[in-house]
C-alpha cells in the first residue's frame, strides 16, 4: 500500500509560481515512476507530469511546458512540481500518483491551485 500526501496549493495571481510537494510512505518509493495530474471543475483529470524512478527521465503535457517543472527526492521520498507563470487556467486540483504495475493506481487527496487573473 502506497500513501500519498500533496500540498502546497493556494491562490496565487497570473504570473506568479507555486511549489506543489508530494510526500510518500508505504511502499519503496525510489522504485517508482510519479505523476502529477489535475482536475478543472466540469472537465476530466488531465496529465500534467511525470518523472521515472531515478529522476533523470521527465515528460509534459504541452500545456504546461516550459513553465512547470517536475523533480523527486527519493531520500525524503518525495516528488515536486514547480509552477511557474501560472495562467487562470492552470486553476485545479492537483493530485500526484504513483505508477505501479505500468499504471497509476495510487492516488493522493489533491491540493487545491486557484489563479486569479
Amino acid at each position: 500500500q502506497v500513501q500519498l500526501v500533496e500540498s502546497g496549493g493556494g491562490l496565487v495571481h497570473a504570473g506568479g509560481s507555486l511549489r506543489l510537494s508530494c510526500a510518500a510512505s508505504g511502499r519503496t518509493f525510489s522504485s517508482y515512476a510519479m505523476g502529477w495530474f489535475r482536475q478543472a471543475p466540469g472537465k476530466e483529470r488531465e496529465f500534467v507530469a511525470a518523472i521515472n524512478w531515478s529522476g533523470g527521465s521527465t515528460d509534459y503535457a504541452g500545456s504546461v511546458k516550459g513553465r512547470f517543472t517536475i523533480s523527486r527526492d527519493n531520500a525524503k521520498n518525495t516528488v515536486y512540481l514547480q509552477m511557474n507563470s501560472l495562467k487562470p487556467e492552470d486553476t485545479a486540483v492537483y493530485y500526484c500518483a504513483v505508477k505501479v504495475g505500468g499504471s497509476y493506481n495510487y492516488w493522493g487527496q489533491g491540493t487545491q491551485v486557484t489563479v486569479s487573473s
